[in-house]
């Protein structure tokens, strides 16, 4: 179904492909009711678990994946609105799809911000054959040194996690915690950063890491809520940041650029305003002050990998799909 869907993309007219998603998301709504936006078995808190640092009550991270040159573009203008607010985040960069600015990364870092890359052409392909996600594996391998990244996140979160063993990475994105609503809706069921090991492999000899961390995002995605959903206001995130902070989890939101309304005009039939996510910030900085642990992504992944994963001696830690296929060729069944 996924193959199809990107087969026949790009003759869809853009806002056809819009009221499909609209109604698809209605449909699925009404079966998942109860289990999105909350899924109450997610809470359980991973083994060797000591808590977040400062013993603070939960973690707080931010990332945009940039699906376009207009994101790209805008990103500028995100990053002030999160200076002002006292935050940080990290972008995350499609290679071969457009032209990506030196410059633009090198002042994100200066500022405290974090690249990381995001899929390699966002055209539906990496997972789709051990042999293209390999080569393709090479490629972004290479963007992740050239650009010092350390983070992965897959476009429209398509996720085999039992090939990221060839992704020369700290950390994947690729996951949820819960989501109906994505093509893979394969949930991850945590609100916790998740050790993903590679002693799978004993046999892979070009290996450089025993394994990475997979950070679900737990926020329902912007485009999902705000242009699919037509939500006028945040009262879901804010339900869910709430939720997470009792439960001590980690607040995890993707939003992309590309969608965000910086200025007075009239907002696109794909865009929400940038108060949206301004209201969103404001809500955690006061209603929750000196309560969490903010950080970048790979902050919160080394240090889960410090402190947490290097205690486990748990091998199967990934709970993969049924239908996966390994990249020996063997059916891995969860």
């Amino acid at each position: 179904m996924i193959n199809l869907f990107y087969l026949l993309k790009p003759v869809i007219p853009r806002k056809t492909q819009l009221e499909l998603r609209k109604w698809l998301a209605h449909k699925k709504l009404q079966k998942a009711i109860n289990e999105w936006p909350i899924l109450a078995s997610s809470t359980e808190p991973p083994i060797y678990w000591q808590g977040w640092p400062d013993q603070k009550q939960f973690a707080v991270i931010l990332r945009h994946d940039v699906e376009s040159q207009k994101g790209h573009d805008r990103s500028r203008e995100l990053m002030l609105v999160e200076k002002q607010l006292g935050f940080r985040s990290a972008f995350y960069f499609v290679p071969e799809r457009y032209k990506v600015c030196k410059t633009l990364r090198t002042d994100m870092v200066n500022e405290g911000f974090e690249i990381g890359v995001h899929g390699l052409k966002h055209d539906g392909k990496l997972y789709r054959s051990p042999d293209i996600f390999k080569k393709r594996a090479q490629k972004i391998n290479h963007y992740l040194s050239e650009w010092n990244a350390v983070g992965f996140t897959s476009p429209a979160s398509h996720h085999k996690l039992d090939w990221n063993y060839a992704l020369e990475i700290l950390y994947d994105s690729s996951t949820f915690d819960t989501d109906p609503f994505e093509p893979q809706p394969t949930n991850l069921a945590t609100i916790f950063p998740k050790w993903i090991d590679h002693v799978e492999y004993p046999n892979e000899e070009h290996l450089s890491h025993s394994g990475y961390v997979e950070l679900p995002y737990t926020l329902p995605q912007d485009f999902q809520s705000f242009v699919i959903m037509q939500q006028k206001n945040i009262d879901l995130w804010k339900r869910k940041v709430d939720w997470i902070a009792e439960h001590g989890g980690m607040v995890n939101v993707v939003t992309h650029p590309d969608y965000m309304s910086f200025g007075n005009d009239e907002v696109g039939i794909e865009e929400y305003p940038i108060a949206y996510y301004e209201q969103f910030l404001t809500y955690i900085k006061e209603q929750y002050a000196d309560r969490y642990w903010h950080g970048l992504p790979r902050d919160l992944a080394t240090f889960f990998s410090s402190n947490v994963a290097v205690r486990s001696t748990f091998t199967a830690s990934v709970p993969l799909c049924a239908d996966s296929v390994s990249p020996t060729g063997v059916e891995v069944v969860a």
